[in-house]
Order: structure tokens, then C-alpha cells, then sequence
């Protein structure tokens, strides 16, 4: 998902899309196609705005360069990322289906978790990162090994697990956000799509180890970039960098 006009990140986003920016050392959209493709992922739709969509044609290109085959649409409006998600359903024709933001960047493989997710009869499965901050993240709500429920940036979250934007769904998601109302921003809400899962009991979920960030504003576009950057540098030019 490649959607949205970046307001957060003007005035680099005025002549581009925010997926397109570099993280360390290649554009943003590389690594949510990259962990997908890991995972045996190879059919990939990237959906994204109208201003700048020719663009990732143009850097992406089939998808032979990942060893994936890429397709694209485009979300006319701005109107959430179940919105989004729901211009897929054809490209899906009724098979469960990974949703990965493209500005979420993973340390953890997802090998294992689609494999579970393959093996999972029905429902959704979401994952979720421990945080010292969760009130500025959805919040799972989590009871003998089950979310009760997810709450928006909560002033007093009931839990320390922020969910990420990486979800799994079966074909019931079609339906389920062709009945979602708009929320209050007048979105139709990833939130309600995973509350609707939580409520049936058919939502499982995964606790991420390893590092996670969104690079949607400055501060976490940073945070994304000095990540990677000590993942993939050498000690002696992380020194250079100053990252030691």
C-alpha cells in the first residue's frame, strides 16, 4: 500500500511519493516488495495515489528485478487503507491475501508467519511490536492468547503492543469492507477490518523480536534510516558515520 499525499513529509513529497524516498541506501518501496518476495510472496499489487503513479512504473517496472510480478492500481481519493486494500479484490479472486504498508520496515523475516498463516483455516493474523509509546500507535488489547480488541492511539493504551502495518486476511475481507461505514476522518479504517476479525475470535497474532518503524514523518523517516544503515553498514564505516 503506496497510497496517501505524504502531507507529514512537505516539501519532499511535492514532487514525489513519500514510498519513493531512500532509506539508507535504496527508495522505501524496495523493502516492503523485498520481505514480501522473502516470504514467497511473488504476485504483488502496489496500489497508490494518481499524482505520481507512472513513477513507480518507472522504478519498479514488472518486478523482475525482485523475481515478482508486479501489478498496479490506483486510489483515486484519499480514503483509508481499507479503501485501498478493497481495489484488490479482483487481483486476489479469492485467495487470502498479505497487506504490507509501504512505509513499515521489518527487521524480522515473515517466512515462518505466512507459513502459519497458510495453515490457518480461516480469520486474520496481524502483527505486533512491544513500544514504549504505544498511545501513538493502534493498540492491541490482549487476553489469554487472543485480541479482544484494537483502540486508536489511546490515551491510556491497555496494553504495550502497537500494531504494525502488516496484516494477513482471508477471502471474508472483501465483504467485510464492502460493509465498513467511514470513520469520523471519513476513511474506511484498517482498525475496523482487524476489530471485525477480533470479534468473530478469529484474529491471531505475532509478536515481533526484531526492530520495526514506519518512515512516514521526519522523526521515524530518520529512525528508518539509521536502522538500516547499522544493519547493512560495516562496523568501521557505521564509526564513520557516527552511528557507534
Amino acid at each position: 500500500m503506496a497510497g496517501g499525499t505524504g502531507s507529514r513529509m512537505f516539501p519532499n513529497t511535492k514532487v514525489t511519493n513519500k514510498h519513493l524516498l531512500p532509506v539508507y541506501n535504496q527508495p522505501m518501496i524496495y523493502y516492503p516488495i523485498q520481505k514480501m518476495v522473502e516470504a514467497g510472496i511473488k504476485s504483488i499489487m502496489i496500489v497508490s495515489g494518481p499524482g505520481h503513479a507512472g513513477h513507480f512504473l518507472n522504478l519498479l517496472g514488472s518486478g523482475k528485478e525482485f523475481g515478482a510480478k508486479l501489478s498496479f492500481e490506483i486510489q483515486e481519493d484519499a480514503g483509508g487503507i481499507a479503501q485501498a486494500l478493497g481495489l484488490c479484490a479482483d487481483f486476489a479472486d479469492g485467495e487470502k491475501v498479505a497487506v504490507i504498508l509501504g512505509d513499515n520496515i521489518f527487521e524480522d523475516s515473515i517466512v515462518n508467519a505466512v507459513i502459519n498463516f497458510e495453515r490457518q483455516e480461516k480469520g486474520a493474523r496481524i502483527f505486533l511490536k512491544e513500544v514504549s509509546d504505544a498511545n501513538r500507535f493502534g493498540v492491541a488489547e490482549v487476553a489469554e492468547g487472543k485480541i479482544i480488541g484494537i483502540e486508536e492511539k489511546p490515551a491510556h493504551p491497555k496494553s504495550n503492543l502497537a500494531v504494525t502495518g502488516l496484516y494477513m486476511y482471508d477471502a471474508q475481507v472483501w465483504e467485510i469492507i464492502r460493509n465498513l461505514k467511514p470513520s469520523g476522518r471519513g476513511e474506511l479504517e484498517i482498525t475496523d477490518v482487524n476489530n471485525f476479525y477480533a470479534g468473530q475470535g478469529m484474529l491471531a497474532y505475532e509478536i515481533l523480536s526484531g526492530w520495526w518503524t514506519d518512515a512516514g514523518t521526519f522523526p521515524s523517516w530518520l529512525r528508518a534510516n539509521n536502522l538500516v544503515a547499522r544493519k547493512m553498514m560495516s562496523e568501521e564505516d557505521r564509526r564513520l558515520a557516527g552511528l557507534l
